[in-house]
């Protein structure tokens, strides 16, 4: 079975949120939820046991948490993103969305806090350094059953982050990535759900993300701040979860001149199984009728080759349980795990076993280990 490295899971939101127990495997995490009500609730497809199933070596996990655009600081000129507080889709959640950006921080510190938790007791490792990596993978390869899970620090929308000067701290702690904004504004650029510049602190994040070496993460980030983002970061950028937006036309996925922009700069993309990034005309109402199956996902694989010329730039950032389950993956999936049914739509669609390797773990491998400090 191949390795797989995926760019993107909410390990410890979904503990702290759902109070989801990740040393259980997917049956009993099912069964603890079985009656529950609320979106996603039964319909699980992570656990710690079912990726280290799944045989997957590194993940980067996130800590996913916002401040509400209306309580966001008022120190900012006329006109700037955060200065808009009703622009575009804004999406006010009680299990991500907090009064200030220092309840938003505690929230995300404990976040931090159950990963090193699982580190102590050794489920997972940290991985801080392009060497790190690399002991880490062949440790994996040589005997997974021994080896703990990977994990890059990820963070989701900087709010937590309440200064630029406090960006040391966080990186001293082992963040590695990190994109602006997440939904709606937030205190350093415009995100999903209209278009929007990088703030003025925006612009003093990002030079402390040049100087500390925290890898530029685009995804969430509206339009116009990712043209500004690239023109002011000069480290590497690669975008954790994002499709297609030729295929489904969403401000959430990425325009081919940015697929051009991004893959030209070394960058690699993961794609989301997400079915509402999958099909334009998704329904949240009847979710499991969308008729999304892991070769609609595949046609986004496809996409992303083509427009950057190769199979360099395209991996996995499933998303998977990023407030959905199994209702809104492809039809066809169920769990992590199946993941490796990606392979053989791929290998008939002509790709390579080079290929399919370098979208499965390949490509992520030589991303992290060219943009991890030395």
């Amino acid at each position: 079975m191949r390795p797989i490295i995926d760019a993107h899971l909410d390990i410890a939101w979904n503990a702290m949120s759902y109070d989801r127990d990740q040393l259980l495997s997917l049956v009993d995490m099912r069964a603890v939820e079985d009656g529950m009500t609320g979106k996603s609730r039964g319909n699980c497809t992570v656990s710690l046991p079912e990726m280290r199933r799944a045989n997957i070596g590194v993940c980067l996990a996130t800590m996913l948490a916002r401040t509400k655009p209306q309580h966001l600081s008022d120190d900012y000129p006329a006109g700037s993103t955060v200065a808009d507080r009703t622009h575009g889709e804004v999406i006010l959640r009680e299990d991500l969305d907090f009064a200030n950006q220092t309840i938003t921080s505690a929230n995300a510190q404990s976040q931090m806090i159950y990963y090193e938790l699982l580190e102590s007791d050794g489920h997972i490792r940290m991985i801080r350094t392009a060497a790190d990596l690399d002991a880490h993978w062949r440790a994996w390869l040589n005997d997974p059953d021994a080896t703990p899970i990977g994990y890059i620090l990820s963070m989701e929308g900087t709010d937590p982050i309440i200064r630029p000067g406090d960006t040391q701290w966080w990186f001293d702690k082992g963040l590695r990535t990190a994109c602006l904004a997440h939904y709606g504004p937030s205190a350093y650029a415009m995100g999903t759900g209209g278009d929007g510049e990088v703030t003025t602190v925006g612009f003093e994040l990002l030079k402390e993300f040049d100087r500390l070496g925290i890898i530029l993460d685009l995804v969430h980030t509206a339009d116009t701040a990712v043209r500004q983002a690239m023109d002011t970061y000069g480290g590497p950028v690669f975008v954790s979860h994002g499709n297609c937006r030729a295929l489904v036309d969403r401000d959430r996925q990425f325009s081919d001149d940015q697929i051009r922009a991004i893959s030209g700069r070394g960058g690699v993309f993961g794609v989301v199984l997400d079915a509402w990034m999958l099909k334009t005309d998704f329904d949240y109402s009847a979710p499991n009728s969308a008729g999304v199956t892991l070769h609609t996902l595949v046609d986004h694989v496809d996409h992303f080759c083509q427009i950057a010329g190769s199979a360099n730039h395209v991996a996995i950032g499933s998303d998977l349980d990023g407030g959905f389950g199994f209702e809104e993956t492809p039809k066809d999936f169920k769990s992590i795990s199946d993941l490796h049914d990606l392979a053989p739509i791929l290998a008939d669609r002509g790709y390579s076993d080079a290929d399919i390797d370098a979208i499965f773990w390949g490509n992520w491998l030589r991303f992290f280990r060219d943009a991890l400090p030395k």
